[in-house]
């Protein structure tokens, strides 16, 4: 079938189908077509990666906008969300319109209303929908990709409740569900009211097998040869193997999947050995200049030992990086630049990054709760192996098992190569996912009565598979109980019926798309805080102020140049311009209220909560946090646990350790220095960084919306949150919230005397381009968002003495590499 041949399509994409190579549909967009996705119908599309699954969704929501409709593309990951919205602007030259939205969740998206096709995560459009975004309504077709991920026990239930709503939303929406190969895509497409495309066709041959010995043995009987020397790793000779055969005048890329990140780092080095020989020298020009933009990402031991490898061609892929190197890592392995990546599982979770050759090293990783090593699920292992294959790059695709034994060899042949996929299971009958959903689907006016809220739970996936109606009905109670004892709902039992309806705090954390609990924590804290300084008002000398001569030790510290460590701290009134400091005339300064709440004491509070995912305690931990539990106790909002409640115990340690590195960057302490403390990566002090901001901010709106929390609170709530917001200390707020400026330059002008955003309009130039290191055109930019008339820097030079004061101020005597979250604004 060409594509010319179809009907309903806005004019001329036909015609720009087949002039990207199109010239006929793969057989799974052919059987779309035939069961109505051109018509309005809705589709569950099963069948392999690479096998066409976005066209079908592009035609399907190319005819919708054609009959005037309007096309939601929903995905897992934000990274996937760019993707995407990249890929669909092609179609802005036949008329169609595209926008993306994965920001902030306490927004309702209105500019979306012009986009035809609007491309968001799972999470945001179920924000979306709270936030009462008006588009939604006019949606008629909605594409759900890697549907699959329903099964997933953290973010399944989100993507599950929002297809129901979406469904219940608008009448004859069209559904269109891509997945993978799954072993009940059927129960899928019965729970959608969906037509189902299921197939094992792929554009490129895709052979599995398992390496043992010194040669493949393939799922279709055929065999290949790959020695390995005596002493020589496996995964080594098997991207060597790769790389060194030929096809159309290249060799092979391979992506090798890995059970940690630590082993996808000490993967990629030793690889480099293999990549690194086989460069040419215009390959080794352009990676040492990718390297360099990598070190200019994060000045952390992990972006410099990943520039490291990527000089030699190989590159390590994991959750700890920041987002930019993923990003760099992805396209420069698409562009066949990078000739391995090393990665832990999630880069096979729907990332266009294809290889030639797949090699799945570890097919076991820890689980805490199984005790140990599990094997992956077979799902898991298949996505993997779905990378494999580059349609018009590659004549065919290989994944590669490795085994050190006969056994194990047979073992994984049974227990993958020739396994089905399991059947994908909802989550939603879960105390943890339902509190949410249930106060939001209250909250956003899709039931109002219990009867009501059970009847829309029945259009759920977990609804079609389960025999046992009686367990959601009773997890529901459970999660109405605590909703109401806690606020949020109040519950009306006069007749035969119950009615529920959302308090104003109730539709408060619902639009802020928070854990109920994670509300419950943070208000319980605020209010627990300002009882007690209610309770000490009047004392002659505050609870937790110092004293004098702890006041003066601390500023010979600082005067010292000791970087903050596991130290004390001053009241919200206080003005050392540190951890909890302010400073003098600073609009947001409490003063000296009675209410004593410091920075981590919000810190710890917001880490305490569900919404965050806490730093693992490892070996030595519990002594260290325990000692600064108690050195800091009164700083907690909340009471320490008992250390004989070990569970308790060391998830408040663990939230502790996660406020302490939440202060360091507070603190300015550098990001290489937080990373090498903390056992993480850049991507994981962002990460925190990102969250803990975001429930700070909802902590703030809480704070101000409910009794019992005093406006002091409020206050030091918002100078703590601006404060991980631009990773500085009290006195650079004012100048770190200047676009382009960042903790680091932040710091740089204020040792060079620019204290302030009014400073730095009325500055001298040079001594502005003098902390900015000669920087004319970021000096430019700078003052130009500073709101200075004349921002421009030609015939100025740079004041070496500011330069000078800058440096030793900020104690960084290097370039400024080492990027902030304020860098990146």
């Amino acid at each position: 079938m060409q594509p010319t041949a179809l009907s309903g399509l806005p004019a001329g994409v036909g015609e720009a189908l087949e002039a990207e190579g199109v010239a006929d549909l793969y057989p799974p967009q052919e059987a779309a077509v035939e069961a109505g996705v051109l018509d309005g119908e809705s589709l569950v599309a099963a069948v392999p990666t690479a096998s066409g699954k976005t066209l079908i969704a592009e035609l399907a929501m190319l005819s919708a906008i054609e009959r005037g409709g309007k096309a939601l593309y929903i995905v897992p990951l934000r990274a996937l969300a760019s993707e995407k919205k990249a890929e669909f602007e092609r179609w802005e030259e036949h008329g169609v319109t595209v926008g993306v939205s994965t920001g902030n969740y306490d927004s309702d998206g209105e500019w979306l209303a012009t986009r035809d096709v609007i491309v968001a995560t799972s999470e945001k459009v179920d924000s979306l929908i709270r936030n009462g975004a008006p588009w939604i309504d006019d949606l008629t077709c909605v594409v759900s990709d890697e549907v699959h991920l329903v099964d997933d026990a953290s973010r399944g239930p989100t993507l599950e409740v929002t297809l129901a709503k979406l469904r219940k939303v608008n009448s004859g929406l069209q559904t269109v569900a891509l997945s993978a190969t799954v072993g009940n895509a059927d129960v899928i497409a019965e729970w959608l009211d969906a037509e189902l495309v299921e197939s094992e066709w792929r554009p490129i041959d895709l052979r599995v097998g398992v390496h043992f010995g010194n040669a493949i043995d393939f799922d279709d009987g055929s065999k290949r040869e790959v020695p390995v020397d005596r002493g020589e790793e496996q995964t080594a000779r098997l991207v060597a193997d790769a790389l060194d055969t030929e096809e159309d005048g290249q060799g092979g890329s391979s992506l090798v999947f890995v059970n940690s990140r630590r082993n996808a780092e000490s993967s990629a080095r030793k690889l480099a050995d293999v990549t690194g020989p086989r460069l040419t020298g215009d390959e080794r020009d352009r990676l040492r200049e990718l390297a360099e933009e990598i070190r200019g990402v994060s000045d952390t031991d992990t972006s410099e030992d990943l520039a490291g490898a990527v000089e030699s061609g190989s590159a390590f892929h994991h959750a700890g990086l920041a987002a930019d190197h993923r990003s760099l890592i992805e396209d420069a392995f698409r562009d066949r630049l990078i000739k391995c990546v090393s990665a832990t599982p999630t880069l096979a979770a729907g990332v266009n990054t294809p290889a030639r050759r797949v090699v799945v090293r570890d097919w076991r990783r820890y689980d805490g709760e199984f005790g140990g090593m599990k094997p992956l699920d077979v799902l898991e292992v298949h996505q993997m192996c779905g990378r494999a294959g580059r349609p018009g790059l590659d004549p065919y695709g290989e994944a590669v098992l490795l085994a050190s034994d006969a056994d194990t060899k047979e073992e994984l042949f049974d227990r993958y190569v020739w396994a089905d996929a399991e059947p994908v299971r909802s989550k939603l009958a879960a105390e943890p996912a339902l509190r949410t959903h249930v106060l939001a689907t209250v909250a956003s006016g899709f039931a109002s009565t219990r009867g009501g809220l059970l009847e829309f739970l029945d259009n759920t996936l977990y609804a079609t598979q389960t025999d046992d109606a009686g367990r959601l009905a009773a997890v529901t109670d459970s999660v109405l109980e605590y909703l109401a004892v806690n606020g949020f709902l109040e519950r009306d039992r006069e007749g035969g019926s119950e009615s529920l309806s959302a308090t104003g705090i109730g539709h408060t954390v619902s639009r802020l798309y928070l854990d109920p609990m994670s509300a419950a924590t943070m208000i319980d804290g605020l209010r627990n805080a300002c009882a007690a300084a209610e309770a000490d008002e009047g004392a002659a000398t505050g609870k937790y102020e110092r004293s004098i001569a702890d006041a003066a030790d601390a500023a010979g510290a600082a005067d010292d140049g000791e970087e903050p460590g596991f130290g004390t701290y001053s009241r919200v009134g206080g003005s050392d311009g540190g951890s909890g400091g302010t400073d003098a005339g600073d609009d947001d300064a409490a003063g000296d209220s009675g209410t004593d709440i410091t920075p981590l004491g919000l810190y710890h509070l917001v880490s305490r909560t569900p919404d965050m995912y806490e730093l693992y305690l490892k070996s030595g931990d519990r002594e260290t946090y325990t000692e600064v539990c108690y050195e800091r106790e009164t700083e907690f909002l909340g009471d320490v646990p008992s250390e004989y409640e070990d569970v308790r115990f060391e998830d408040w340690l663990a939230a502790l350790k996660t406020a302490r590195l939440l202060e360091d960057w507070a603190d300015e302490v550098d990001e290489d220095r937080i990373a090498e403390r903390y056992g993480v990566g850049p991507g994981d002090i962002r990460g925190k960084v990102d969250t803990a901001e975001w429930l700070l901010r909802a902590a703030e709106t809480l704070a101000a919306d409910v009794d019992g929390v005093d406006g002091d609170a409020v206050l030091a709530v918002r100078r703590a949150r601006k404060r991980v917001e631009y990773g500085v200390r009290e006195q650079l707020l004012d100048l770190a919230g200047v676009r382009n400026v960042g903790r680091k330059r932040a710091r740089r002008l204020y040792e060079a005397g620019v204290e302030t955003r009014s400073d730095l309009r009325d500055a001298e130039k040079a001594v502005v381009l003098g902390a900015l290191r000669g920087r004319e055109r970021t000096a430019e930019r700078i003052l130009e968002h500073a709101g200075r008339e004349d921002p421009s820097m030609d015939g100025i030079d740079a004041d070496r003495s500011a330069s000078a004061a800058a440096t030793a101020g900020s104690g960084d005597g290097d370039d400024e590499g080492q990027a902030s979250l304020g860098d990146f604004r």
